[in-house]
């Protein structure tokens, strides 16, 4: 059963769309059908900032609401159905209601510091702040670096806005959303209990299913639709590309496909769940992975961005398939009413090729636990890019090996941006198997990469220099595991974060 229309809060008052064009994002909405100009389109790629609003969504519980900074400008309008839409204009304090005079703390913090010059990306800041101190009253600084991170600035520098960002915001825990929460609670309460939203125009057609059945049932009648859950890369034909989508299913709404579940075993991720949800439980068990999430876009674009959407674009830039590989990741298939059961590493074809039937989806991800004692069991993982933060992997590295009595006893090893694919360096991985692990014998497994990988250059890396950065970092992971001292990782550079985004 389908309801027909869109229905979401704009702010406090609910907003019902009964047609709309599935390619419409939450930006050309705003400042072209609600006139509502303070947010900005600065890059229309997720790169900048200043299109950044402030999502509010009921969490697992149904009774609490979770506030989340996305960029408006690769977020199409439809996946706003039962959730509070929140922009710069909606911002005021407790006690000035009915008065558009008097600022919200986050946006006073801003004035108070000097922290606007031009103006363009203020709102951005604001909004990216006001999610973190909706999370969080008294955010430590690395926290608002990271929420900061996704945000540019190109004539204020970054020292005032931080220090506005890290400024307590006492007005935050008793603003106008704080007094209207149950409010706002029980209005989406009602929105989220409305059946599938299916809208169909002339030439174009929207549908968000509820259930992997009714997202199963759809796909069978309608194989050539566009599936979307972030959008985050999707969106961008539409934003750049000037393409048009006329099918388009959006899975955010599907209950099965955002669904986490923890066994003795494994950690099964639905492939509609945000990275945001699960970085903390895939962190828990291997350190480097959940580091490495952290560098995947920027907050932004990991609270809406999906790890079946990572891997379903099948791009050979993509930063979790090669540690999914390397650490022997399942995927659950689906087609109709059956399900089928496959490895990451098998997913992938040839460029942007997979081996995904027609009206067939990804429903979760299983990841193996970290149940072997870390003396003998090690993941490693380097991303190499121009940027700390929100930037496309030019060489990413996974590398799982144990060790008995430093003899390799398993190994798996993959690369993404060395080949057309995500992919195994099998040849490499023959030379370590059942050798000792030693500096002499990680020579020869650099030399094996040559057998296994033949680079392409492109704008962010030549062959040569992906080639060189793969033998590295091989070796760097040898004298990591050898050398306890040995180690280096993103956070030591935290304090350059927001600063090296520019």
């Amino acid at each position: 059963m389908a309801n027909g229309a869109l229905q979401f809060l704009l702010n406090d008052e609910i907003v019902t769309l009964d047609n709309f064009d599935p390619n419409l994002t939450v930006l050309q909405y705003l400042r072209n059908i609600e006139n509502k100009t303070g947010t900005k389109e600065g890059c229309a790629s997720g790169d900048c900032g200043a299109c950044t609003v402030v999502v509010a969504e009921l969490s697992n519980t149904s009774t609490d609401l979770a506030y989340k900074s996305i960029n408006s400008c690769i977020t199409f309008l439809g996946a706003m159905h039962g959730k509070q839409l929140i922009t710069v204009e909606h911002l005021k304090p407790a006690s000035q209601l009915d008065s558009n005079e008097k600022l919200h703390s986050v946006q006073q913090n801003m004035v108070d510091h000097h922290a606007s010059q031009c103006g363009f990306c203020t709102p951005g800041f604001v909004m990216s702040s006001f999610a973190l101190h909706k999370n969080k009253q008294n955010p430590d600084r690395e926290e608002v670096l990271e929420a900061l991170a996704g945000n540019l600035c190109r004539c204020t520098g970054y020292r005032s806005i931080i220090d506005a960002a890290i400024d307590q915001t006492n007005d935050c825990g008793n603003d106008s959303f704080a007094q209207n929460y149950q409010q706002t609670v029980d209005k989406l309460s009602v929105l989220n209990q409305l059946p599938a939203v299916q809208i169909q125009s002339t030439n174009k057609s929207y549908f968000a299913p509820k259930s992997s059945q009714e997202l199963s049932t759809y796909l069978l009648a309608h194989p050539n639709a566009t599936l979307v859950a972030g959008g985050t890369d999707l969106a961008l034909s539409v934003t750049q590309h000037l393409s048009s989508i006329n099918e388009l299913v959006y899975l955010g709404e599907v209950e099965e496909l955002n669904a986490i579940t923890v066994d003795d075993e494994f950690i099964h991720i639905g492939s509609a769940v945000p990275y945001h949800k699960f970085t903390h439980l895939l962190e828990k068990e291997y350190s480097d992975l959940g580091d490495m999430i952290e560098r995947i876009g920027s907050m932004q674009i990991r609270n809406n961005g999906t790890l079946g959407g990572n891997i379903g674009n099948a791009s050979p830039i993509g930063d979790m398939p090669p540690a999914l590989i390397s650490l022997g990741c399942t995927m659950e298939l689906q087609c109709g009413d059956k399900t089928r059961t496959v490895l990451v590493e098998d997913y992938f074809v040839d460029y942007k090729k997979t081996i995904l039937a027609p009206s067939e989806f990804i429903k979760s991800i299983s990841i193996p636990r970290a149940n072997k004692p870390k003396a003998e069991a090690a993941l490693k993982v380097y991303k190499i890019s121009k940027r700390i933060d929100d930037d496309i992997s030019a060489v990413l590295a996974s590398f799982y090996i144990e060790l008995t009595n430093n003899q390799v006893t398993a190994i798996r090893i993959a690369f993404g941006g060395m080949a057309a694919i995500p992919k195994r360096a099998l040849a490499t991985e023959q030379v370590l198997l059942n050798n000792a692990f030693t500096k002499e014998n990680i020579d020869r497994a650099q030399q094996a990469l040559t057998q296994d990988y033949q680079p392409m250059s492109d704008v962010r890396a030549s062959d040569a220099y992906r080639m060189r950065v793969a033998q590295n970092l091989l070796e760097k992971c040898f004298i990591e595991l050898t050398q306890s001292s040995a180690s280096s990782t993103p956070h030591q550079l935290i304090e350059t974060r927001v600063i090296n985004h520019a």
